[in-house]
């Protein structure tokens, strides 16, 4: 990882110079030396990949510089009152942006509710815990339910996180089914640039946003409306 190598350049050009050179830096900080890069997704605004070497295992995010949308970003960041920004430039916006996300994550973590853990944020990049094994955990909208049980669990243990992060003044803000893994019959919330602390402006808007995309999929699942309606008045009351 000392100089560019001809691979990076073809994960989609989310290796530049700039980047290779921070990440250079973050492995030093986690003590690795030259872990094998994996792609795992390509995200609307960030390339994720599975980092392997040795016994360790990591989840690197990286948001790409020139083809994120960083007004919808600029947006969301000021209407979160836990940010000051005080620039304009998109480089900068997308950095405020992943560094919420690694903040985010770090109230999630504290508040024991299943998601990757963080372990390093550096400008546009973001350093996780692994969910899976050797490849990635299915996401809930691919997931294959053994059986009814099985399908409640993930249901209750789904909005029980919700709740919990509501009941803490935080909203994840991009809930889905894209955005939720499943491992070992546990729900695990990720991609978190989106939460926002539900005492804002946005805020119910947007726990009300999750809490219909979530009810979309579990009712489709087999989900009783009743039990969903049951869920979400617990929730919005």
């Amino acid at each position: 990882m000392k100089k560019p190598r001809e691979k990076f350049k073809t994960y989609n050009d989310v290796f530049d110079i700039f980047t290779l050179r921070n990440l250079n830096k973050i492995f030093e900080t986690l003590q690795l030396r030259e872990p094998k890069v994996i792609p795992i997704s390509i995200g609307k605004e960030a390339n994720v990949f599975k980092l392997e070497e040795d016994e360790k295992v990591f989840a690197l995010k990286i948001y790409r510089l020139e083809t994120c949308d960083f007004n919808q970003m600029e947006f969301y960041l000021r209407n979160d009152n836990r940010i000051a920004i005080k620039t304009k430039k998109r480089r900068e916006i997308i950095f405020y942006w992943a560094k919420r996300e690694f903040l985010n994550l770090q109230k999630v973590k504290e508040l024991n509710i299943n998601a990757p853990l963080p372990f390093a944020q550096k400008n546009n990049i973001l350093i996780m815990s692994f969910i899976g094994d050797e490849w990635s955990a299915p996401k809930l909208k691919d997931y294959a339910f053994e059986n009814h049980e099985e399908l409640n669990q993930i249901f209750t243990k789904t909005f029980e996180f919700i709740l919990k992060l509501k009941n803490n003044n935080l909203v994840h803000g991009d809930l889905s089914e894209y955005n939720i893994l499943i491992k070992d019959c546990e729900p695990y919330f990720i991609d978190f640039s989106h939460a926002t602390p539900l005492n804002t402006s946005l805020g119910m808007e947007l726990l009300k946003r999750d809490l219909k995309n979530i009810a979309k999929f579990f009712l489709k699942a087999g989900i009783s409306k009743e039990e969903i309606d049951k869920k979400i008045n617990q929730i919005l009351n």
